[in-house]
C-alpha cells in the first residue's frame, strides 16, 4: 500500500497534515520528539554506566586472583 507512494504524495500528506495541525502544532510536536529522543540517548548512556559499575567488583575479584595465582606460582617455582 504505501509501496506506491512517490514524492507529490508525500508533499500532499505534508501538506494534509499542516493544514490539520498548524505550524506550530507541528513545532511543538517536533520539539518534544527530539526530547524524547535525547532522553532515550541519555537513558541509554547511563545504562551502560550503570553495566560497567556493576562488572567493576567482579573485574577486581578476577585480577585479585590472577594476581594471588601468579604470586603463588612464583613463590613455588
Amino acid at each position: 500500500m504505501l509501496n506506491n507512494i512517490g514524492p507529490m504524495g508525500f508533499l500532499v500528506i505534508a501538506v494534509v497534515v499542516l493544514v490539520l495541525f498548524g505550524r506550530g502544532k507541528i513545532s511543538q510536536l517536533m520539539g518534544d520528539v527530539g526530547k524524547g529522543i535525547t532522553s532515550f540517548k541519555r537513558g541509554m548512556a547511563e545504562g551502560a554506566e550503570e553495566s560497567k559499575q556493576e562488572n567493576l567488583p567482579h573485574a577486581a575479584d578476577e585480577v585479585r586472583a590472577d594476581v594471588n595465582e601468579t604470586a603463588e606460582n612464583r613463590s613455588n617455582g
